[in-house]
């Protein structure tokens, strides 16, 4: 836990020098460059309420890229008087740059820790900066084993698998799970990211809660377990997982479906087991519960569920705004932007980006809250 404050806490100070330079020249940080245009779209008609005009400079989270790049080019071409720029340069600088006023809205896969709320209020006059859940991406389990397609594992054996304590296919425990199938005697060759990353920590989460016996590690961003091979980026876990006959690995959903990699169905209790898909993944984002206080939303999953076609384990992203003390030019567009990426159509589309959309009682929440912003 220590560990992770640490980080946490040099995240704060992470990025000042491009903070500050932001905060004091946008463009020079490329937010308004119009040569960075999102490209029109065909789309169907938009029930979207516009704002009539300005200009929102959002920074954070590479998880999110896509469903940004989806929603600010749906948003700007119904409403063409405002301008948003959304720079992926990861949840730490998203959060330094907001809470160092670069920004106007961040994007973040771990909530705001304390200390940071409390840096916060220097931005956020009269209130502090809040958590809004916006979009979750599921994460596959995907393995590289020849004849076995339909590999059933549960959160134990996976966190054995990973800490080196299972390193054959025909262990014992996975056939238990498996029965009727013909696992080889093969090496396990388990692969995890040798970076940190909100996958990583979304990962621990779940073993440590599903599986604390068998997990002795915290829910840290960077990886804490014995042996293994590494890889950086989700995409580096994913190709060495792909090449590698008898290799199991993590990454976000759209990586397996992009290298046509197989993926791990958990048994999580429920009467069958579970396969990841957007779908299932909602279901898992429903299963949460709402720990933040105040307007905060920050989600706190119910990692033993056992409920029929609902997966665990899923990397939420939020986005950070202020509750109270927006910067009274750029509200109009904020409110109305963050209303259509909560609403039914701005979260239609992001099954087909390989995300979990938000649950209708998750962003009703939501809405509720954006519509508040002052």
């Amino acid at each position: 836990m220590e560990q992770h404050r640490h980080h946490r806490r040099t995240r704060l100070f992470a990025s000042v020098g491009s903070a500050v330079a932001c905060a004091l020249l946008l463009s020079a940080c490329g937010l308004w460059s119009e040569d960075d245009e999102p490209e029109p779209a065909p789309t169907a008609a938009s029930s979207i309420s516009c704002a009539p005009q300005g200009q929102l400079a959002a920074s954070g989270s590479t998880a999110q890229q896509n469903a940004m790049k989806h929603w600010m080019r749906e948003y700007q071409q119904a409403c063409p008087g405002v301008k948003i720029r959304y720079v992926p340069i990861g949840s730490g600088g998203g959060v330094s740059q907001f809470l160092r006023g670069a920004t106007v809205l961040g994007g973040t896969d771990s909530t705001l820790e304390p200390e940071e709320v409390e840096v916060s209020r220097e931005v956020c006059r009269g209130g502090r900066a809040i958590d809004l859940p916006m979009v979750g991406g599921p994460i596959a389990i995907g393995y590289n084993l020849g004849g076995v397609e339909n590999l059933v594992l549960d959160a134990e054996t996976l966190a054995e698998i990973f800490d080196s304590k299972i390193d054959t296919w025909d262990d014992p425990a996975i056939a238990r799970l498996n029965p009727g199938v013909r696992l080889p005697s093969a090496p396990i060759v388990a692969v995890h990211r040798s970076d940190e990353s909100g996958t990583t920590q979304n990962l621990n989460a779940y073993l440590k809660g599903a599986a604390p016996d068998a997990w002795p590690y915290a829910a840290e961003r960077a990886w804490q377990a014995k042996g293994g091979h590494s890889a950086a980026g989700s995409g580096g876990v994913a190709s060495q997982v792909r090449a590698t006959e008898g290799a199991i690995g993590y990454f976000e959903l759209s990586f397996a479906t992009a290298d046509d990699i197989t993926t791990v169905r958990l048994d999580t209790g429920a009467p069958d087991p579970v396969a990841v898909s957007a779908r299932t993944a909602s279901a898992g984002i429903a299963a949460a519960r709402v720990s933040g206080t105040g307007k905060d939303m920050a989600l706190e999953f119910d990692y033993r569920t056992g409920l029929a076609d609902t997966y665990p384990i899923v990397l939420m992203t939020y986005v950070i705004v202020c509750d109270t003390g927006n910067r009274p030019e750029a509200l109009p567009a904020l409110r109305s932007f963050l209303s259509y990426t909560a609403s039914t159509e701005g979260q239609r589309e992001l099954a087909r980006l390989h995300h979990a959309p938000l649950p209708e009682k998750v962003a009703a929440q939501v809405r509720g809250v954006i519509g508040t912003l002052s």
